[in-house]
């Protein structure tokens, strides 16, 4: 018994919104990344396997961050060395620094994501630097990363609410977002690290990007389901104009460095979503499904995801 076998979602096309979306799927990256038991290579490995089958194009792969930060992502190069990479299918990885991006380059990668705070607390927090000293850390990574011919993300993380500084407002968001569209990324990905957003403060800080000239082609939106809210606010982004959104298969993820920050907007809730307004995402639902189930099991634990626990038990 499938999706469509069940008559759901049915598809009911709206005028306002896009005809197609491209999923960033992160959960390898950032949906396991606070896993505390180390998971196999050989898991992840079909994991990223089973994804691309699923018809899912971009999938981040890894990260490059020190492993004393992220332990769970100590094995990235061996990881990259074992990877069968499918046609038509993006693997990014994170780089937090010039070494990282080495590293990424001595194992072929040609995508690569960075990753930056809109508050001054997150930014030491995160990555023990101010908020404009984490800039100057990331104009030479990107301007050689662009002159290797690779493409480049910019991650904003704490766009909508930081746990330490309350609110954050949409002016100091757009400031670190083309800071960074300045020295060379070509997309930006919003981050709701702590999931507190709503619609009409991801409406609100897209209208300020747009005022500031920047096009909704070049950004993205990474959303956490702390209140439930992540397709909600993945909706009314989409009436804004952005294309590409941020998801975890399975809603796995979370940040090490702020603990309010729950799993991340279910890659399969996102495909229920789009599916039903009739949004093309070239991804298909049962597949996925049957991935982020297998995967709860190698976890050894349920399916956080709404769509799975209906689907598939």
């Amino acid at each position: 018994m499938t999706a469509r076998d069940l008559g759901l979602p049915v598809r009911v096309s709206g005028e306002d919104l896009p005809a197609a979306v491209t999923i960033w799927e992160v959960g390898p990256r950032d949906g396991l990344q606070n896993e505390k038991a180390v998971v196999p290579v050989a898991v992840k490995l079909e994991f990223l396997d089973r994804l691309a089958a699923a018809g899912l194009t971009t999938i981040e792969a890894t990260s490059f961050v020190h492993p004393k930060w992220v332990p769970q992502l100590a094995d990235a190069e061996e990881l990259l060395a074992g990877l069968s990479m499918r046609d038509g299918v993006r693997y990014p990885v994170l780089v937090p620094n010039e070494r990282g991006l080495d590293r990424a380059l001595a194992a072929g990668v040609r995508h690569v994501a960075i990753f930056a705070s809109a508050t001054e607390t997150f930014a030491n927090r995160n990555l023990n630097r101010s908020l404009d000293s984490q800039l100057e850390m990331f104009e030479p990574v990107v301007t050689r990363a662009v002159a290797e011919g690779l493409d480049v993300r910019g991650y904003v993380s704490m766009c909508f609410g930081d746990p330490w500084e309350g609110p954050v407002d949409p002016a100091a968001v757009v400031s670190v977002g083309r800071r960074l569209l300045d020295m060379g990324c070509t997309q930006l990905s919003l981050g709701d690290t702590i999931g507190v957003a709503t619609a009409g403060q991801v409406e609100a800080l897209l209208d300020a990007f747009a005022a500031a000239g920047t096009r909704p082609a070049a950004l993205a939106v990474h959303f956490h389901d702390t209140y439930g809210q992540a397709l909600t606010n993945t909706l009314a982004a989409l009436r804004r104009g952005v294309t590409t959104v941020d998801s975890s298969a399975g809603g796995l993820g979370g940040c090490p460095y702020a603990e309010s920050a729950t799993g991340n907007l279910a890659t399969e809730d996102l495909v229920w979503l789009l599916d039903g307004l009739g949004v093309a995402t070239g991804v298909d639902l049962d597949a996925l499904a049957d991935t982020s189930a297998w995967l709860a099991g190698e976890l050894g634990r349920p399916s956080p995801s709404r769509v799975v626990r209906a689907l598939r038990g």
